[in-house]
């Protein structure tokens, strides 16, 4: 791929990267990168494992902390701009201290970010067995290790973000021999993968991007997998049948939406793994989840953001 792409920059402080990130999220984002002089120290002893991180990001040490999102260069510059800005004031208003709250707008070269970051991104184990591993990078796999192999590309979905962790964790308790499992918004494919290296029989990734639906398809064939199909559309278009297992991993907003028609997609006793679930909308899912004849089976929290497991009892 190539091609330029509108970066939104917001300077901040570590403590608003949780919320300031969830604003990019409940957008029509390509791709996150995340900034942290915290994190940055924390790490500087061990390799660093980064959700789309930036070459410059060691210039940041001990200065403000930065968050990007990245956008199709058909967007609209002003508009996602002031957009943003709006959403930072609401921040705000909720007492929320953002730091400098500074936000720039520019559109950028892909290479100047889709690549650089991958310096930055090296295998990381989740739970007991599961390693992400990039494509470039080499790793032997021991005690039993199951290794998912993984070039996220533009799609979101490296392994390292909170949500995306405890959705595997999730997926590992879950997943069992014979599993029919659907992943709602399969991005990268990370999960959907997962899924079918933890013994589903089926797995079908869908999702709305065409970007993401090749670089799930491409990581499909990096693993060797032949019990995946990876779809363009929504859920209730392109998908038959029922699973044992739905995921989905994007954000509250959505997934209260997505509810009334996972529930036609799920096995009775089958259990809905939802992630992208910033805490101060636990309520708004859960209830939602409830209503709708799910019973909430587990609530993981990592950071500012939550998993939700449900199962259905209809």
């Amino acid at each position: 791929m190539s091609g330029t792409w509108y970066e939104v920059k917001i300077i901040t402080k570590s403590e608003a990267i949780e919320p300031i990130s969830g604003i990019f999220y409940g957008m029509d984002v390509k791709g996150v990168a995340i900034e942290d002089p915290n994190d940055i120290l924390q790490r500087e002893q061990g390799p660093l494992t980064w959700d789309f991180a930036d070459i410059n990001i060691l210039e940041y040490k001990g200065k403000a902390a930065v968050v990007k999102g990245y956008f199709n260069d058909t967007e609209n510059g002003a508009e996602l701009e002031s957009y943003v800005k709006s959403k930072l004031e609401e921040l705000k208003d909720m007492g929320i201290d953002i730091g400098e709250g500074t936000v720039y707008c520019q559109l950028v070269k892909e290479e100047d970010w889709a690549n650089n970051w991958k310096k930055y991104y090296k295998p990381t184990k989740i739970g007991d067995k599961i390693i992400i591993k990039p494509l470039w990078e080499e790793y032997e796999a021991k005690n039993g290790e199951m290794v998912v192999v993984l070039d996220p590309g533009m799609a979101f979905g490296t392994g390292t973000h909170e949500t995306t962790r405890m959705c595997i964790l999730s997926l590992e308790k879950h997943v069992k021999k014979d599993s029919e499992v659907f992943d709602i918004g399969t991005g990268s494919g990370i999960l959907a993968i997962t899924a079918a290296k933890l013994g589903a029989k089926n797995v079908v990734g869908v999702d709305l991007d065409p970007v993401a639906v090749d670089s799930a398809k491409e990581n499909v064939e990096y693993n060797n997998l032949d019990n995946i199909e990876v779809l363009y559309g929504n859920l209730m278009d392109v998908v038959e049948g029922k699973a044992d297992v739905i995921v989905a991993n994007i954000i509250a907003e959505v997934i209260v939406i997505l509810v009334d028609s996972v529930k036609n997609f799920i096995k009775t006793g089958g259990r809905f793994i939802t992630s992208g679930i910033i805490k101060d909308r636990k309520d708004m899912v859960v209830n939602k989840l409830l209503a709708e004849g799910f019973e909430v089976e587990e609530i993981m929290n990592d950071g500012e953001w939550l998993c939700i497991t449900a199962v259905y009892n209809k």
